[in-house]
Order: C-alpha cells, then structure tokens, then sequence
C-alpha cells in the first residue's frame, strides 16, 4: 500500500498517506482545462477540490471512529475516499464489528451530502442567478458549481455495493451474519465480482458518454480495491508468516477447579490478558483478566469454570497467520478476538492472545528482514 503512495504530514498522532494516483489525477485535470481552453490553474483548483471533499469525508469518519473508541494510525487517501488503519488488533477487530462498520460506512457520505448542500445553500444565497443543475456538473469552466456536486458525487458513488466503497463494506458486512467460514469465501468472492463489475460499467459509460468524471470514478474504485487487497504488509511477507512465528509459548493456566480470587492471584503476577483453563491436562476454556475483575466485583467468589469461554478457534503451528486469523473473527461473529490455541495432537504447545499479537505484529517485519530480505519487502517503505 505505501509503496504507490507518499507521506503528506501526521496530524494529531494520524499520518496521513496521498496515493499517487492524485498526480495523475492533477495531470488529467490541468490537461481537461486546457482542452476547454481554461488556464492550467483551473485545472490545479479542481483538483483541489476532489482533495477538499475526501478530507470533509476523512475528517467525518476520524469524529466517528474516536466515537467508537477506535485509535486511528494512519490514512491513505484516495480518489474515492480513505482507507484507515487502527493502532492494535483489537481496535482492527472491532472496526470489524457490525454495528461499528456500518456507522463509519454512513458517516463518510453523509458528511459529503450534508458538506455539498451547505455549499448549495451558501452559493445560492449570495448568487442565485448560478444554476448548479446545469450539465456538465463537474468541469474545470465551472468551479463553483463543481465544489457542489463533487461532493454530492462523491456521496453517491460511496452508496455503491462495490468493494471497497462503504456501500460494499455495508454489504459484506451483512454476508457475514450468521455465515459459517467454509460458506463465506465464496460470498465475498461474489461480493468482489459484483464491485469489479460495478466499477466496469462506471469506465464503459465514462467512455460512451465521454464523461471524465464518471470514468476516473471507476478507476478509482478498481485502485481502492487493490490497495485494500494488499493490505499493510506486503502480501507474500503476510503469507509466509505461520502461528508458530508468533505464538505464546511461556504462558500461565489456570484449573478448571480454581476460584476466581486464586485465578486474580495469578493475573497479578502475569502480563497476560487472557488464560487457558484446563481440566484434566486438556484445555476446556478460556478467561480474560477483566472478567475475572469483574465477575468478582458483581458476584463475589466463585470458580473459573463459571465464567470461562467454552467456544474457541484452534491452530497449528503451521498454518498461516492471516487465516487463522480471520477465521477466529469469523467464529466470534463480529465480537472481540479471543484466545487461540495451538495445538499438536491433542497438546496445546502454545496461545495466541490480543494483546501478544498487537505486539508480535509490530516486530515482525524487522524479523523477516533479518532471516532474509525479500522482493515483497523491497517495495516497502
């Protein structure tokens, strides 16, 4: 992802990245104006423009991500709006969450329709001879009636089922309801192929209709999906990564027979965040430090047993990273990732946790450079 894209500037903690295909889109832009015989600076400020309403959008869902409680590290912008990523796991887990995704989904283009009608509103009031229905909607020849509708397009296009706009985020996130994980691939498949599709038709009827707008919007929704396909780390990097690479290998368990204030005893002395419970030499469940805080604050003392999570993903030691992962979301249906066993046979010989993953992830790509450097690593930063 950053390697097609540039540093711009860290506001408040957030670095915020620019895709390079915003100086394609300046290019374009000041060559659009010049073929309507306009200065190449009506070019550059209609660009400015599209750059103006995807900060509207940003600064919108950044308000509602700090709503939701989630710390944003960085955001790439786009043409058709912004990719952010979270500081930890946890945090990129529950922007997973249903309801979570689905409130920064309709943040982005409402704060663009509420942001171009006020504009509207504005310009029709101290001038309301400018028509701003009039075709074209968006051309360098037309700044102000461009500063609406850029906006109001943008809003729209993200109201579009197609991955990775919001309306696809929406869509995807109501696929995953009640989907087992050996049915969900081939629903986000679908879902990827109707976004691709989606994104076709906005570049063949850019082309028939000579529309420059409607084509570069179905660029742009084609790049932002490849970009969200590659994600942070490099795909072949993330690939060859394995559970046993990260897994927790020195960690403390807890008996099933243990009462709550012998398991808080152990909590003390640990930096972990959630426990194994074992009966018997075999793992039955799982509790976190803050259950265990809490169940002792509204019920007293009682056993571990009590309150321990019975349902959890399994791995071994050799399977990838990324899909374990994903299928420990998968089965926690949209709540916080929890405790992964490794298992060999039936020995547990390790844990992956929240916390132990948010830090193993960190270091991992220095790790990999040092056993070996790779074509992947090459086109990071």
């Amino acid at each position: 992802m950053t390697g097609w894209s540039f540093r711009i500037g860290k506001i408040f903690g957030v670095e915020i990245r620019l895709h390079s295909f915003f100086v394609f889109l300046l290019f374009l832009s000041a060559l659009w104006a010049m073929l309507l015989q306009r200065t190449a600076a009506r070019g550059f400020l209609l660009w400015a423009l599209l750059l103006l309403a995807v900060a509207v959008r940003e600064i919108a869902r950044a308000i509602s991500a700090a709503f939701f409680g989630l710390e944003v590290r960085s955001v790439l912008l786009l043409p058709t709006g912004g990719l952010m990523t979270y500081a930890g796991l946890e945090a990129e887990s529950r922007a997973g969450e249903r309801g979570v995704q689905r409130g920064m989904a309709l943040t982005g283009p409402l704060a663009n329709l509420l942001f171009g009608m006020t504009l509207a509103g504005f310009i029709l009031t101290i001038s309301p001879d400018i028509s701003l229905t009039e075709l074209p909607w968006v051309s360098p020849a037309y700044l102000l009636r461009t500063m609406v509708w850029v906006n109001l397009l943008l809003a729209a296009l993200n109201f579009l089922p197609a991955w990775p706009l919001d309306g696809g985020r929406v869509a995807r996130g109501e696929m995953m309801r009640g989907t087992v994980s050996r049915l969900l691939p081939g629903r986000l498949q679908a879902l990827v192929r109707m976004g691709a599709a989606i994104a076709v038709g906005l570049l063949v009827y850019g082309l028939v209709s000579n529309n420059w707008w409607v084509m570069m919007a179905g660029l742009g929704v084609l790049l932002a999906a490849q970009v969200e396909r590659q994600g942070l780390l490099p795909e072949r990097e993330t690939d060859a990564t394995k559970v046993g690479d990260v897994m927790l290998t020195d960690y403390t368990i807890l008996p099933a027979s243990a009462t709550l204030e012998d398991a808080m005893m152990h909590a003390r002395h640990s930096l972990q965040d959630i426990f194994p419970v074992v009966r018997a030499g075999n793992m039955v469940g799982a509790v976190g430090r803050q259950n265990i805080l809490e169940a002792l604050a509204t019920s007293g003392n009682g056993y571990v047993q009590g309150i321990m999570t019975r349902s959890f993903q399994t791995a071994s030691a050799e399977d990838p990273l990324l899909d374990t992962l994903n299928k420990a979301v998968v089965q926690g249906a949209g709540t916080s990732l929890q405790i992964v066993p490794v298992v060999e046979g039936d020995a547990v010989v390790g844990i992956l946790t929240p916390q132990h993953l948010q830090r193993s992830l960190g270091l991992l790509p220095r790790r990999l450079v040092r056993a070996g450097r790779t074509a992947a690593e090459d086109e990071t930063d």
